[in-house]
C-alpha cells in the first residue's frame, strides 16, 4: 500500500456536491464548475432536448428521447430541509411497500434516502431481491430503471423521478447501428449463430450495462452477456470460452482496458465506428480480431488524464490513485489501481493508515468517501466539479413527488420494458448475475 507521509488528523467534510456548486456561484468558494446552470433546479431544463448543464458538447441527445413533464411547485420551491421532512415521512407511510434504489453517482441529497446505495451491478441485484415491494423507486438513469424493470416481478412497478435522467453512453450504441454492425460482420464470419468445429461461435455479443433494454435485448437473443464495470473479467472469460471474438459495446474503455489486462494485444482489438462501412475497418483486421470494440465513452469518465495524474504525484508525495475502468486506456496505465466504483469505496474502506487517494471517477462519490473516511485525504482527479449531467437531473424534489403521489395511489414515471424485448433481455442479465467476479 502507498501512504502518504503525512499525519492526517480527522476533519469535517460535507458531502454535498450541491452545496459546493451553490458556493462557486455565489462567490463563496474559489473552486470552479463546469458549468454554474448546475446550481439551478434540473426542472429548468427538463422540458429542453439535451443531457442537461455539464453535458459534453459531443454529445448529442437522440430524437425522442424521454423528457419530464412539469414539476409541481411545491417541490420546485420547497427548501432542502422540507424536502427531506416530506420524504422521509413518506417513506415511514409506505413503508415495506417501496424501496428506494441509490447509485453511487446520485446526489448527497437523495442517496440519504435510498434503502440500497451501490454500483448497476448490486442494484440491479438489490431489485431483484424486493419480490414484496409494490413499487422501486431508481434514482439513477433510464437504463438502470429498465434493468430494475426486468428483473422484478410484474406486478411491480418500477419508477424514475425523472424521465429526464438518461445516459449519453448507453445512446452511443442504438438497437439499428448495433443490428447493422451484426449483418456486416456475418458477411465476413458466415453463419453467427452455427460453431466451428471446436463448439466456438464467430462472435459474441457482450454490452455493458449502460445501454438500452432494446439492446440487451439483442445479446440475448444472439446467446451473449451483460457485464458491468465489476465483473467485466469474469464476462469476458465466459465469452471466449464460446466464441473466437467478442463484439463489445457500448463503452470502448471499458472493453479495452478489461482485454488488455487479459492480454489481448492492441493489434486485436480494432473500434467500429457505427458511421463508417465496416465500422472503418479492413476485413483482415475483423478476421484477426479478439475484441472488437465499440465507438463508445462516458463522458465524465473521458475527463480525466495522464496529466492530472501527473500533477496529483507532484503535489502528493505517496499518493494512491484509483480510477475507473471506463477512464482512457492511458490514464489507466498511468494510475496505480483501476476498479469499479464498489472497488474504489472497498480500497479505501481497506486502507488501514493515513492515506492520500486521488480518485478518477463521478464527484458524488468522491466527495461522499472523503466526508465517510476523514482519517485519509480524498479528492478527485479532476478539480473542476463537473458531476454526471444526467445522474444529478434526480433532485430530491423529484424524490419526494414520486414518494407522495405513490402514497396518494398514483404511479408516476413507470419504466417499463415491452415482453419482446424483455424475454431475451432477462436471460442475458442472468447470464451476469451468474458470472459473479
Amino acid at each position: 500500500m502507498i501512504t502518504s507521509p503525512l499525519t492526517l488528523s480527522p476533519r469535517p467534510i460535507d458531502p454535498s456536491v450541491d452545496h459546493g456548486i451553490q458556493a462557486i456561484v455565489a462567490g463563496a468558494s474559489n473552486a470552479e464548475t463546469c458549468n454554474t446552470d448546475l446550481a439551478a433546479g434540473p426542472w429548468s431544463f427538463d422540458a429542453r432536448p439535451g443531457y442537461g448543464p455539464g453535458s459534453s458538447m459531443g454529445d448529442v441527445i437522440p430524437t425522442g428521447a424521454p423528457r419530464q413533464g412539469e414539476l409541481p411547485e411545491y417541490y420546485r420551491t420547497a427548501r432542502e430541509d422540507e424536502l427531506h421532512d416530506r420524504i422521509s415521512a413518506a417513506k415511514a407511510a409506505l413503508g415495506d411497500r417501496v424501496v428506494v434504489l441509490g447509485h453511487f453517482y446520485q446526489r448527497e441529497e437523495v442517496v440519504r434516502h435510498a434503502d440500497y446505495v451501490g454500483d448497476s451491478f448490486q442494484l440491479a441485484e438489490a431489485a431483484k431481491a424486493h419480490p414484496e415491494a409494490e413499487a422501486i423507486v431508481f434514482c439513477g438513469v433510464h437504463f438502470m430503471a429498465e434493468t430494475a424493470d426486468l428483473l422484478s416481478r410484474p406486478e411491480q412497478s418500477v419508477i424514475l423521478p425523472n424521465l429526464a435522467a438518461g445516459c449519453s453512453m448507453a445512446d452511443m450504441a442504438s438497437i439499428d447501428e448495433v443490428e447493422e454492425c451484426w449483418e456486416q460482420l456475418g458477411e465476413i464470419y458466415g453463419d453467427l449463430g452455427s460453431p466451428d468445429a471446436e463448439g466456438l461461435l464467430p462472435v459474441i455479443p457482450v454490452t455493458y450495462m449502460n445501454s438500452s433494454a432494446a439492446i440487451k435485448g439483442f445479446v440475448g437473443r444472439h446467446g451473449g452477456i451483460v457485464c458491468t464495470s465489476s465483473n467485466a473479467h469474469t464476462v469476458l472469460e465466459w465469452a471466449f470460452a464460446r466464441g473466437r471474438r467478442v463484439l463489445f459495446f457500448p463503452d470502448q474503455h471499458l472493453g479495452r482496458n478489461t482485454a488488455k489486462a487479459m492480454g489481448v494485444t492492441l493489434d486485436r482489438m480494432p473500434m467500429w465506428n457505427p458511421r463508417r462501412p465496416l465500422g472503418g475497418n479492413d476485413e483482415a483486421s475483423l478476421r484477426d480480431a479478439r475484441v472488437i470494440l465499440w465507438h463508445g465513452f462516458c463522458s465524465v469518465h473521458r475527463r480525466f488524464t495522464v496529466e492530472q495524474i501527473a500533477q496529483a504525484r507532484a503535489e502528493n508525495p505517496g499518493v494512491r490513485v484509483i480510477v475507473h475502468p471506463e477512464c482512457p486506456m492511458p490514464v489507466v496505465d498511468a494510475a496505480d489501481e483501476a476498479g469499479s466504483t464498489e472497488y474504489i469505496r472497498r480500497a479505501i474502506d481497506g486502507a488501514t493508515e493515513p492515506t492520500v487517494f486521488a480518485v478518477g471517477t463521478e464527484i458524488n462519490l468522491v466527495q461522499r468517501l472523503a466526508a465517510q473516511y476523514p482519517q485519509h485525504r480524498i479528492f478527485c482527479l479532476d478539480p473542476v466539479v463537473c458531476p454526471c449531467s444526467t445522474m444529478y437531473r434526480i433532485h430530491p424534489g423529484y424524490l419526494a413527488w414520486v414518494l407522495d403521489d405513490l402514497y396518494a395511489g398514483r404511479t408516476p414515471n413507470r419504466i417499463r420494458v415491452s415482453d419482446d424485448v424483455a424475454v431475451p433481455a432477462r436471460g442475458a442479465l442472468e447470464r451476469m448475475l451468474a458470472a459473479r467476479p
